[in-house]
Formats: structure tokens, C-alpha cells, sequence
């Protein structure tokens, strides 16, 4: 399968590439895809990269994936599954499937890799170590395939429309963490050319320790000062003595009064040389306070203005050639200087701005957060820095730095539209696939596939639609709405109504009726919807909530439409196409949900009613009680091989058999049919003893070759005249690896007859010899024989299970043998065991004449036993 979703990028010049060679050639010969795949190379998305990968490997259900670019050489930039060293590491582009994707330009899937023409010679597939491969090309914004997104199984494994679409998806996504990554790095570059001007002008440094005394000063403010590195002795002392004496006093109220404050400090003042030379020093610096609160240390900058004063030619130089825009306002918010870059960026010329006020010459700035920033930064005196978007004809985002100044407010400002853009489309792609992510955790963990379902509503408003409705087909055949959301919680009261009457007044010809007969999704204009209402309460709710559009999207199984997804939108929004994209996905994933349980649902009936028909009445003898039970797992994959019975032997002894075929489902159900079968009438026909049954069951099994293994444990009761007299019972019985029985004495006492390793389990070897062991019940005594699924939990091991099981019986021996059963069932799995349980028990009564016995409800039937001389 190649190319299951339709590509909108430009499709190669030579058509669809049939071997590798020629993809290679094709990559190598497209040097502008070349050069983007080296830019984009060069900058840092790993982190980003390597989530993408993984997410990618989870939702597609792959061991590996692997995030690839190519330009003359295929190189690793992230990979799931792959061993230590493979990031960074380069493939020749004629040895790599990835090469046949990116030449394509289209999604490159191998359900068989062995068998493929084209990659079937490849090194790692003729080692088996690639099974299947899936791959979507990495197309910038520019049309150029830069690089492959992959998922890789060592076992071959078909790859379905959905794979497809989602690692197309989770492509768009790590091309735009390319594009971002870049981005943010040319940005970087801008600023630190714009730091680089700023350092130009000559700003310096200084950090003055309250609590300490020593005031550090960079390079920049010892040579303002006329000191050296030497001469400098980090005191405020030789501060003071290069003042000017008429400017000493000022400055040192201004540094006093932002120390008492903890606030800002500006001066100009004037610097006295050694030899005599005054020069102008411009200085700006914030008190900072410790954790108490009081003042620890002076911060600042300082430049020399004295060039300045003379003619502002450094300053304008240095702003006329910086990269970023600059301007300058003055307390009336007038232009004062407009710089090159600013000129370009605000399509005005200085002419037309120097000396016009800010809010005449851009109105759209009135009441925005530029005005509310600006206005905030003259009212504190403090640097503000935002990023905005301004309207037409601007129509731009923009990243500025606005410091207060006395003479007004200074601007710094830059272009950052297409950085928003990318990171907007970077945070939507991100949405998307967690939404995808949450939506595949609810499913897979829900046991109710429908209940999941009709949550989807929830998961989906707001981020694809402004409301929601899910409608599921019922076993009938019939449209149910099973779940629905609005993002106003004032609406939700009309969406839950207009969903429960919408279905009987929707004719067939509605766009939610042709998505469930075609399988396809339909574009629903509410106008549409509402003339095919007729009159009444629908048509009044679909008028109150008011959507614009909305779309039915099928909720589809392997073979058939389980339901619809339908989704409304507001007036004046209409959805993306990668959130229809999304949408779609989201739908066939719950659909995929349905078909899987009802497909499970099919599974556990076909196993347990299988199971149930091989399970038969036990026989009613005389002087003892039989009573069995049966539980399905509540699991349909773990119905099928636990089974017990009861019959008996033409010596008239009565004989209990529980046993257990390793594995589940209907396979096992089948086994259990063959060997319980085969059991009883080797039992039925020879009369032999328990322990010759196993024999000779384990050697029909080898000779019928059936290939399977089962646990098992045979019980027969004998009595003679004597006995019957003295009032006992013999037990003999044999264990083909089964837990052995468990006997509750008279007393209430609970004895287990033997170890828990039994004879070797059968299926394994026909010759192995089966031993029996005798004991002698008195009675009134009760045997259990049972199977693991009773006393077995995930979260505990076997002895801990046969401990609450030895506990519970001695509690309930004096209970009656049917209520035994079942406390001991309610008590021990509680109704939903994890694997299924058999049970069977036998009870000797304690006085000769008959005891009749009364079936209780949902039971299986439960019968005393008729042959005088057995119990």
C-alpha cells in the first residue's frame, strides 16, 4: 500500500519510484530540498523530535520509530527502540526505504518487507530484523521533503488507512518542530545582534554590595571613571572622588532615595579625570532587596553621553543600523525618532511620523495592551515587554521592549508573525495528538466500549467542535444517541433534549442517516438540517442552539458503520482540515472500539455457551449430596478450558472429576469437550481406578494426537458392607498436576490431602506412571475439588488464595452444601472471577435414609445421589 492518503505537495516529476536506486538519484538531484534539509539540520528539536517518535511507536502500536532527514546522506535525529548511537548516525539514501517515501512524496507502507520489491534486499530485512515498515514524508512549508517519519515491526503486519493518516499527522507535527526550531534560532540570532549594537554604544556595568561595601564595575565603567584595573579600588568612596563637586550632592540623594525605596535610580552627572577632563555619564539602576526585605545591592548601567550632548551622531548611528525597530516618544506621545527598521516594519516613513502622536497616527492602539503597556511603564518608571498583534494594515505580531526614560518612553521592537504562526500551528498539532492519546487511553482502558464512547462528546468540545452528539447502532440495527456535550454550560440542557428527540423525528434522507448507510462522512448545514425537520420540538432545538455547520463522521468497524460522531459549529468558525483530520481519527478509533467488543462479545458467548453445553447433572445417589458450580472468566479472551464432573462407574462407586485445559477461549472449550469425553467413557466402560483412568486417558490423548495439556484430579468413593455399617467412606483418588482436594471434617475442621505437585500433567508423556492415595471420611464430611481460578489473583499468589479458601470453608461447614458453594464463590471472586472456576463437592450424610435435595435458583442443577451401596 502506497499513498492511502491524498497528497497535496507536489508529486515528483518522474512518478512513483519502483526501486531504490532511482529514489536516491532523484533526492541527490533536488538541491533545494537538499538545502532545507541541512538548515533545518543544523537547529536543536530533539526533545520535541523524541516525543513525537514515541507517541508515534505507541499509537501505531511499533517497537521502533525513527525520526530521519535527507540530503545527501540519510542522518538519525531521534529514534524509539533503536540502540545506543543510532541518533546522529548517516545511511546512504540507496540503502534506506526512508529514500522511497521522501521520493514519492507520499506515504510509503510495507505490510511484508521480505516480500517487497523494492526494500526486499535491504541488509536489516534479509536479517529479519525489518518485518514491516510504515514511513510519511517530512514536507517544510516551502514543498520540500526534508526528512522521513517512521515506525518499524520486526515481524511482517498490515497497516491500516488510520496507521497511515496518524503518522501523517505525527509527520506535519515534527515538521513543524523543524520549522519552530529553526525559527526560534534565527530569532536568537536577531537578538543577539541587537545585543551586540547595544554593546556597541559603549553601556557598561555596575553592582554595588550593601551589606558588604564593595562596588564592582566592567571595563567599560572603570574607563568612563579615568581609572585602570589596578587604580580601581571597588569602594563608593572612588565613586564620590570622581564626581564633579556640584553634582556630588544630587547623585547622592538620588542613590539614597532608591536604596530607602528599593527602587529605581537615574542620573546624569559629570566625571572629573585625573588630568582634568570632564566627560558626561548617563546611569540607570534598580535597588534589590534580600529576603527580609531590606536593601542588599545596587544594580545598574551606565554609558558616557558626552558625545551625545555635544551631537547625538554615535546614539542615531548605532540605533540606524540596529536589526531591530526602534522609536522614541516624547511625554506627549509624540514621535521623536524613528529608526530604518521601524520605517520598514510600520509602512510609514519618519517623515510622515516624527512629530505625530501615537495614538492619531496607529487609533487601533487605543485601548489594546499597547496602550495599557505603555501608559504602565511611564506610570512606574519600570521596562515593560510584551508581544501583541496589531490590525490591519499592519496585520502583524510583534515582540517590544519599552523603557521609560525622562525625556519619555523608548521602543524596541520586532516582527515575530511567522514565529507565531509556526508556534501556533506547533501547540495545534500538539492538541491534536494528545487529544488522539487520550481518546486510544480512555478506549483501550474502558471495559464498556460503549460507556467510552459516549464520553468522546467531552473529549472532543471544545477542541474540535462547539458541540457534540454520538450515536451508536444497537444490536437491533437501531440509531441510539448514547452521549453528547456543548462547550456552554447553558446549552447542555438543550443538547441532552434535542438528543433524545432528535432520532424519531430525523427522516432518512438526513446527513446523519446517509453517514451510517454510506459509511462516509457528510457536511451538515444546518439550514439543510432544519428543513428536513418537520414541525415540532426537534426542529425548535436545533433552531435554539443555532450552529452554522456541523459534520456526521462514521464511527466505522472492519466490515460495517457502528454509529455516528456528529459535530456543530459556532456562526462564523468553520473547522481546519487538520482538525477534520483528527476528528475522522477519533471516529474510527471508537468505532475500532465497538467492533472490538462487539466481536468480544460474540467470542465469550460462542466459549461459554460451548463451555455450559459440555457441562453436565451430576448422578443422585443415596447417601451423599454432589453439588457443582461453574463461572465464566470476566474476561471474553479467558472463557474456554476449566471443567468438572460427576457420574457413575458401573461398580456402582460414585467418581468426581475436575480438570483444566492450559489455555482459553473456544479452542480450550473444544479441548475440554474432547478430554472430558474421553475421560468418562474410558471410566464408564472399564470400572478401572482413578488413577488407570489418568493412564488411560493420557495415552488416547497421545494416540488421537491432541496436542494439548491439561491438569486434572479423579475422585472415586467406595464402601463396603462394613464401612457402610461402621459409617465411613473411602476416597481414592489420583492428581494429574490439579490442586489436590480439600476435605471439611464434621468438626469444622479443614485438612488439604496432599502437597500441591501432583503426577506430571497430561499431554506430556503417555508412560508416565500415575499413583493413587486412599483416606477414610467419616460421615458428614465434604470433599471440594476445585480450580485454580478460584483462588488465584493477580495481585497474590497461590498460597494466599488456598489460605482465604481454607479460612472460608472452616467458617461455612455447618452452612448447607449449596450455600456453601455459594458464599464460598461470593467471597472468594466476588462474582467476576479473572480466569473461569469449576467446582464440584461431594457431602456424606450422616444417617442411611435417603435425603432428597431441592435445586436452589441460578444454579447448575445440583442432585443427590440414588445408589445405596455408594455414597
Amino acid at each position: 500500500m502506497r499513498g492511502s492518503v491524498d497528497d497535496t505537495s507536489r508529486p515528483h516529476p518522474g512518478g512513483p519510484v519502483t526501486d531504490l536506486r532511482t529514489a536516491a538519484e532523484a533526492l541527490q538531484a533536488d538541491r533545494p530540498r537538499s538545502d532545507a534539509a541541512r538548515r533545518l539540520r543544523l537547529r536543536d528539536a530533539s526533545a520535541a523530535l523524541d516525543r513525537i517518535a514515541e507517541l508515534a511507536a505507541r499509537l501505531l502500536g511499533a517497537p521502533i520509530a525513527q525520526v530521519s532527514l535527507l540530503d545527501d546522506v540519510q542522518v538519525v535525529v531521534s529514534a524509539v527502540g533503536l540502540p545506543a548511537g543510532t541518533v546522529g548516525s548517516e545511511t546512504p539514501l540507496e540503502t534506506s526505504a526512508c529514500a522511497v517515501a521522501a521520493a514519492d512524496r507520499t506515504p510509503y507502507a510495507v505490510p511484508d518487507a521480505q516480500a517487497d520489491p523494492v526494500v526486499g534486499e535491504l541488509a536489516p530485512v534479509a536479517a529479519g530484523a525489518v518485518g514491516a515498515y510504515l514511513g510519511a514524508p517530512l514536507v517544510d512549508s516551502q514543498g520540500h521533503t526534508v526528512g522521513v517519519l517512521c515506525v518499524v515491526c520486526p515481524v511482517p503486519r498490515p497497516w491500516s488507512d488510520t496507521d497511515v493518516a496518524t503518522l501523517r499527522q505525527l509527520a506535519d507535527a515534527a515538521v513543524t518542530e523543524l520549522e519552530l526550531a529553526a525559527l526560534t534560532t534565527a530569532y536568537e540570532s536577531e537578538r543577539l545582534r541587537w545585543g551586540l549594537a547595544i554593546d556597541a554604544a559603549g553601556i557598561g556595568t555596575f553592582d554595588w554590595d550593601l551589606r558588604t561595601g564593595e562596588l564592582t564595575w566592567d571595563a567599560r565603567v572603570i574607563e568612563m571613571f579615568g581609572y585602570t584595573a589596578e587604580t580601581f579600588d571597588g569602594t563608593i568612596e572612588a565613586f564620590n572622588e570622581r564626581l564633579h563637586p556640584d553634582d556630588l550632592a544630587r547623585v547622592t540623594d538620588a542613590l539614597q532615595a532608591s536604596i530607602a525605596a528599593c527602587g529605581d535610580y537615574e542620573a546624569e552627572y559629570r566625571v572629573v579625570w585625573p588630568d582634568g577632563e570632564t566627560r558626561w555619564v548617563q546611569a540607570r539602576g534598580r535597588t534589590l532587596s534580600d529576603e527580609t526585605g531590606s536593601a542588599a545591592r545596587v544594580l545598574g548601567a551606565a554609558y558616557d553621553t558626552t558625545a551625545e550632548r555635544a551631537a547625538g551622531v554615535r546614539v542615531a548611528r548605532v540605533l540606524e543600523a540596529m536589526p531591530a525597530g526602534f522609536y522614541s516618544l516624547d511625554r506627549e506621545w509624540r514621535f521623536t525618532h524613528v529608526n530604518a527598521e521601524a520605517e520598514r516594519l510600520l509602512g510609514r516613513s519618519r517623515d510622515e511620523l516624527l512629530g505625530q502622536v501615537l495614538w492619531t497616527a496607529f487609533p487601533a492602539a487605543i485601548n489594546s495592551v499597547f496602550e495599557e503597556s505603555y501608559r504602565a511603564a511611564v506610570r512606574t518608571g519600570r521596562p515593560v515587554h510584551f508581544d501583541a498583534h496589531y490590525p490591519a494594515p499592519l496585520n502583524g505580531w510583534y515582540e517590544l521592549r519599552a523603557w521609560p526614560s525622562p525625556e519619555g518612553l523608548s521602543v524596541y521592537f520586532l516582527e515575530v508573525t511567522e514565529r507565531r504562526r509556526v508556534q501556533d500551528r506547533a501547540e495545534r498539532g500538539a492538541q491534536r495528538l494528545a487529544l488522539l492519546a487520550q481518546v486510544s487511553a480512555e478506549l483501550a482502558g474502558a471495559l464498556d466500549a460503549q460507556s467510552a464512547t459516549a464520553h468522546l462528546p467531552r473529549l472532543v468540545v471544545p477542541a474540535l467542535a462547539d458541540w457534540c452528539i454520538v450515536t451508536v447502532v444497537d444490536p437491533d440495527g437501531r440509531p441510539r444517541d448514547v452521549g453528547q456535550w456543548h462547550v456552554d454550560p447553558a446549552a447542555r440542557a438543550l443538547v441532552e433534549r434535542y438528543a433524545a428527540v432528535r432520532l424519531d423525528a430525523m427522516p432518512a434522507t438526513s446527513p446523519l442517516m446517509r453517514a451510517l448507510l454510506t459509511g462516509e462522512p457528510v457536511m451538515e448545514a444546518s439550514d439543510v438540517v432544519r428543513g428536513l425537520l418537520p414541525d415540532g420540538e426537534a426542529r425548535d432545538l436545533v433552531s435554539a442552539l443555532a450552529p452554522e455547520s456541523g459534520v456526521c463522521l462514521p464511527l466505522r468497524g472492519r466490515d460495517r458503520t457502528l454509529g455516528v460522531m456528529t459535530l456543530y459549529f459556532r456562526r462564523g468558525w468553520a473547522p481546519r482540515e487538520e482538525d477534520l483530520a483528527t476528528a475522522q481519527d477519533v471516529a474510527d478509533r471508537a468505532g475500532l472500539a465497538l467492533d472490538n467488543a462487539r466481536l468480544y462479545g460474540q467470542q465469550r458467548a460462542l466459549a461459554e455457551g460451548l463451555q455450559r453445553s459440555l457441562l453436565t447433572e451430576p448422578p443422585e445417589p443415596d447417601h451423599a449430596e454432589i453439588a457443582v458450580r461453574y463461572l465464566p472468566a470476566a474476561e471474553a479472551a479467558r472463557v474456554g478450558g476449566d471443567w468438572y464432573d460427576a457420574f457413575l462407574q458401573p461398580g456402582g462407586a460414585t467418581t468426581l472429576v475436575i480438570g483444566d485445559v492450559v489455555g482459553h477461549d473456544t479452542e480450550a472449550a473444544a479441548a475440554m469437550g474432547q478430554l472430558r469425553g474421553l475421560l468418562r467413557g474410558i471410566a464408564t466402560y472399564s470400572d478401572a481406578g482413578p488413577g488407570e483412568v489418568l493412564r488411560g486417558l493420557d495415552a488416547s490423548m497421545a494416540l488421537l494426537q491432541t496436542r494439548v495439556l491439561a491438569t486434572a484430579t479423579v475422585a472415586r468413593f467406595e464402601q463396603t458392607d462394613d464401612e457402610l455399617r461402621r459409617g465411613v467412606t473411602r476416597m481414592r483418588w489420583a492428581n494429574a498436576g490439579h490442586l489436590p482436594p480439600l476435605v471439611v471434617n464434621p468438626d469444622g475442621s479443614v485438612a488439604e490431602l496432599a502437597s500441591w505437585r501432583g503426577d506430571l500433567l497430561l499431554g506430556v508423556d503417555p508412560r508416565a506412571t500415575r499413583e493413587e492415595s486412599v483416606v477414610t471420611l467419616d460421615r458428614g464430611a465434604t470433599v471440594l475439588l476445585f480450580t485454580d481460578g478460584l483462588i488465584e489473583r493477580r495481585d497474590a499468589d497461590l498460597d494466599a488464595g488456598m489460605s482465604r479458601l481454607r479460612e472460608a470453608l472452616r467458617e461455612l461447614a455447618a452452612r448447607p452444601l449449596q450455600e456453601m458453594l455459594d458464599e464460598v464463590l461470593e467471597r472468594l471472586v466476588d462474582g467476576r472471577p479473572e480466569d473461569d472456576v469449576a467446582l464440584v463437592a461431594v457431602r456424606l450424610h450422616r444417617q442411611d435414609r435417603p435425603r432428597p435435595l431441592v435445586a436452589g435458583p441460578n444454579r447448575v442443577p445440583d442432585v443427590v445421589p440414588d445408589d445405596p451401596a455408594t455414597p
